[in-house]
């Protein structure tokens, strides 16, 4: 467990990311809005909210079992009996808290359980402390000046992992879900796909066969695993095996135009419905000409990490479907305004996942069910891992997941388990 080591006191009033005092006046910059969320108390009559001011975060690097191994183009993800690391976040504000995950995959992106807490502890949390929980726009222009945004963002992982547990902690202050919080949800529950990964043609049956049995009606096949002449067999051995079954794929950058244009082919004579990332996320140029030629309609995910990347594809009529991830955006806020942007602009929304456990899958199942995700999505952690954790929790049956109706993310953490399950992950192995 770790608590903003940076020389700031938990319960300090320390200076807001803007240098202005916990105490400034009204009219500061973190004060400025008007109109105070549901359950955080205003500020003196006429003035800005102020309401429970952030005063601790806390990170814990958590070993959670692993039912079934799991890897994409880029590497292994999951390894079946050996312990999944996932990084669990509790931020408090004046007796209020709220939790968040992140999920560090190396063979999917470039943070680690090390630099998810560095960063968090040492970078984010000392320059978010005092300022006011409900003010996630503040929060969100703090966490730019702490750790740049680069070409698009800086560190999602770790600020999404914040971003969520501000959510959290804002519903369960309210009393209510965050559909409620935001006053949009348009689904009470979203159908998963079961995720085929890393099986040789032959093995394919037996997966889709342990899908079936467990209810799922929709599958998702990574493939850039093998060759390419494999990668369309196993493709094929999917759909033999559930002939009726939506499916789609996902090549998590694995592809040059030439063999995603021959492959594509392929895809459209099986049926498959999306064609997710199949070049590198910054080929712009290259997706653009697949979208052009592709029989399949190609979905965006590695390319899509901040709004403004949506924007850019757009205005070059370079995207048929963004994958709305919550983890990648860098946490709830940023996706809202994705999923808002994809809306306004007519493309398609479909929903993923960083094989969360039920922190991260109940942020993610908010979020869909806000706007309205009809597809089954890509939200794979019950399938891969446990989350020992969480008593009352998301209820997942039949490939059906249910949106908690909870306060808040609607996840009841069991905090004496999250400190047992904690490591070191910093500590220095021979």
């Amino acid at each position: 467990m770790n608590e903003n080591p940076a020389g700031i006191p938990a319960s300090a009033p320390a200076d807001t990311p803007a240098g202005i005092p916990a105490s400034a006046p009204a009219g500061s910059p973190a004060d400025t809005p008007t109109g105070s969320p549901a359950g955080i108390p205003a500020g003196r009559p006429g003035g800005p909210p102020v309401g429970p001011r952030i005063d601790r975060v806390e990170t814990f690097a958590v070993e959670l079992p692993t039912h079934r191994s799991f890897g994409v183009a880029g590497g292994s993800v999951a390894v079946a009996g050996k312990p999944s690391v996932r990084v669990l976040v509790r931020v408090g504000a004046d007796g209020a808290y709220g939790w968040g995950e992140a999920t560090p995959i190396p063979a999917w992106t470039y943070e680690t359980a090390e630099s998810i807490v560095t960063t968090i502890d040492r970078y984010l949390a000392p320059a978010i402390i005092g300022t006011p929980a409900w003010n996630l726009d503040a929060v969100d222009a703090a966490f730019d000046r702490a750790v740049n945004r680069g070409f698009t963002i800086g560190a999602p992982l770790a600020k999404s992992a914040v971003d969520v547990a501000l959510h959290d902690l804002l519903g369960r202050a309210a009393g209510v879900p965050l559909g409620v919080l935001w006053g949009q949800r348009r689904m009470s529950r979203i159908e998963l796909g079961w995720i085929v990964s890393g099986q040789s043609p032959a093995e394919v049956g037996d997966s889709v066969a342990e899908g079936t049995s467990e209810g799922y009606r929709a599958f998702k096949v990574k493939i850039g695993l093998h060759d390419e002449a494999t990668d369309a067999a196993v493709v094929a051995a999917v759909r033999e095996h559930a002939p009726d079954a939506p499916l789609w794929v996902d090549a998590n950058q694995a592809y040059t135009v030439p063999v995603a244009l021959r492959m594509a082919r392929r895809l459209d004579a099986l049926g498959v419905t999306a064609f997710e990332q199949p070049l590198p996320a910054n080929d712009i140029a290259g997706l653009r000409r697949l979208r052009d030629l592709s029989a399949v309609p190609v979905a965006l995910d590695e390319s899509l990490r901040h709004p403004s990347d949506l924007a850019t594809f757009v205005r070059l009529g370079a995207v048929d479907v963004a994958i709305a991830k919550v983890q990648r955006s860098g946490g709830l806020t940023l996706s809202r305004r994705l999923c808002s942007l994809a809306e306004d602009c007519g493309v398609e929304l479909m929903g993923s996942g960083l094989t969360e456990s039920d922190l991260g899958l109940a942020a993610s199942l908010h979020l869909f069910a806000a706007y309205g995700i009809t597809t089954p999505v890509d939200l794979n952690g019950r399938q891969f891992i446990g989350s020992p954790y969480a008593g009352e929790t998301v209820r997942v049956e039949n490939g059906t997941a249910w949106v908690p109706e909870g306060p808040g993310l609607g996840v009841e953490v069991d905090e004496s388990v999250v400190r047992e399950l904690a490591v070191d992950v910093l500590e220095q192995r021979a």
